[in-house]
């Protein structure tokens, strides 16, 4: 298969390593930062979904990523994370 792609000049893109770490705030993407900040401003999933233009279910599989991330359960917890990390 991707011999057939290259030789249609398809390059497929890297496979190195990633370059964030795992867990952390360095670990979370822009979008996922900007879904952190504006839950932890107590806004919710539908608020932070029209403010960042997706949908609140894209809302939700990057604030369930933050979690993970974090290492945190819930909302208030990420709160006290972000207030955290900003000062």
């Amino acid at each position: 298969m991707r011999g057939s792609l290259r030789a249609l000049g398809v390059h497929p893109g890297s496979r190195s390593g990633r370059r964030r770490p795992n867990r952390g705030w360095a670990a979370l993407t822009s979008t996922e930062r900007a879904v952190a900040q504006l839950v932890a401003e107590g806004l919710t999933n539908g608020a932070v979904a029209r403010r960042l233009y997706m949908s609140p279910h894209t809302v939700n599989t990057h604030l369930r990523h933050v979690y993970a991330k974090l290492a945190v359960p819930n909302r208030v917890a990420l709160a006290a994370v972000v207030h955290h990390s900003i000062e």
